[in-house]
């Protein structure tokens, strides 16, 4: 395959990669600019539904993912104040054959690498690292970026893959994070130092009021993410630094004992305060788009920050075989075929928070509501999101 040009991507994380793989399939030759000063992910599990395995496939990486996963046998649902259980998903063999792909939990950083592995085997890929966007402007020949260094970088197109704090978002859309005062604990534990009857294969969620807790195993079950989120009392914006165990056990004094030992279990955590935007429908200026964390950055409650990012560059991918890879009808198409979908589910990430997080008469009603449902109808209700394929992501 001839080249078409040099498309410029900000950000190597996972969308950033992502992007440059599914453009480098299509022979365009890549420029990364990443501000780290090396290539890599912060950060500790991510989980994996099965759209991601299908947006994995259609990148070619999906067997260099598949074989750093750790693939549970259910997600399960627990009320943190009584301890009953709220809902359980079976995610074995009904669950694969119903959806055509696993539930799996990963650490980010293997996603993150495999992802690399596949931008590695292509050629025309260049990631330069030590290198933050500033700014960019365009012409009649494409986009000329420029970095906060004083270097300039050119390219036919420019895709934005440079997170909640995009650059390119705001200069071209210019909208404000949404902080959403819920604060995010993370840590890995190794397994010799987890408690032993909570050693679930299981994607687990202990859901209490304005808080909750999430466990599963990583790395063959040689260790455990470890993850708390509650509504801060502080007056929060968005951030990254080092926790504290006091914050957080601070927070927790309603739930029960069992989940309650997680807290006493990290050495070391890190505290994410989280934000989102809210939906836009034009993502595309010119030649240039968004895309991942960029385009719509999403709360953890569903899990699908990774996986939505990883289906924006199948989707651009797609976009550009179909159109001949003529970059301003597949930028386009690639628009109009994710705002939707990525809307719905920023959207319903922040309902599933207030579901996670009810109390009182609510959380009641919560319980009510799932206890006793059958798989199938979580199946049903999961099938918009967990049935996406490369095959039909196209907007007709």
């Amino acid at each position: 395959m001839a080249p078409k040009g040099l498309v410029i991507v900000a950000g190597a994380g996972i969308g950033g990669l992502a992007a440059a793989l599914a453009l480098a399939q299509r022979g365009f030759r890549v420029t990364v600019l990443e501000q780290a000063a090396e290539i890599g992910e912060i950060g500790a599990g991510v989980q994996l539904a099965p759209n991601a395995f299908a947006a994995f496939d259609a990148l070619g990486v999906g067997e260099r993912a598949r074989g750093r996963a750790v693939y549970t046998d259910r997600m399960v649902m627990m009320d943190a104040v009584d301890e009953s259980l709220v809902g359980e998903i079976p995610t074995g063999a009904a669950f694969r054959a119903r959806f055509a792909n696993p539930y799996a939990v990963i650490h980010r950083a293997d996603v993150h690498l495999s992802l690399l592995e596949g931008v590695r085997a292509l050629p025309g890929v260049e990631v330069i690292t030590s290198t933050r966007v500033a700014r960019f402007e365009e012409d009649e020949h494409g986009v000329v970026v420029f970095d906060a260094g004083g270097d300039t970088h050119r390219g036919v197109a420019l895709v934005g893959c440079d997170g909640v704090k995009s650059a390119v978002r705001a200069q071209t859309v210019g909208d404000e994070v949404r902080v959403s005062g819920h604060v995010v604990y993370r840590a890995v534990v190794d397994a010799a130092d987890f408690p032993a009857d909570l050693r679930w294969n299981a994607a687990a969620v202990w859901v209490g009021p304005d808080c909750h807790l999430v466990h599963y195993p990583l790395r063959g079950g040689d260790q455990y993410n470890v993850v708390v989120t509650f509504h801060s009392r502080a007056q929060e914006t968005w951030s990254v630094s080092e926790g504290n165990r006091a914050e957080v056990l601070s927070y927790f004094e309603g739930i029960g004992p069992r989940a309650r030992r997680l807290l006493d279990l990290p050495k070391s955590w890190k505290r994410w305060a989280t934000a989102d935007r809210e939906p836009i429908a034009t993502w595309t200026h010119g030649r240039t788009t968004l895309l991942g964390d960029a385009a719509h950055p999403l709360l953890q409650y569903l899990a699908q920050g990774a996986c939505m990012a990883i289906e924006d560059a199948v989707t651009l991918g797609r976009a550009l075989a179909a159109t001949g890879d003529e970059i301003d009808a597949a930028f386009a198409l690639y628009q109009r075929s994710r705002v939707a979908r990525t809307a719905r589910v920023v959207l319903m990430t922040r309902e599933m928070g207030r579901i996670y997080h009810a109390k009182g008469v609510e959380r009641l009603v919560r319980n009510e509501l799932w206890q006793g449902r059958t798989p199938e109808r979580f199946y049903d209700a999961l099938e918009w999101l967990y049935g996406w394929t490369a095959e039909r992501c196209l907007a007709t």
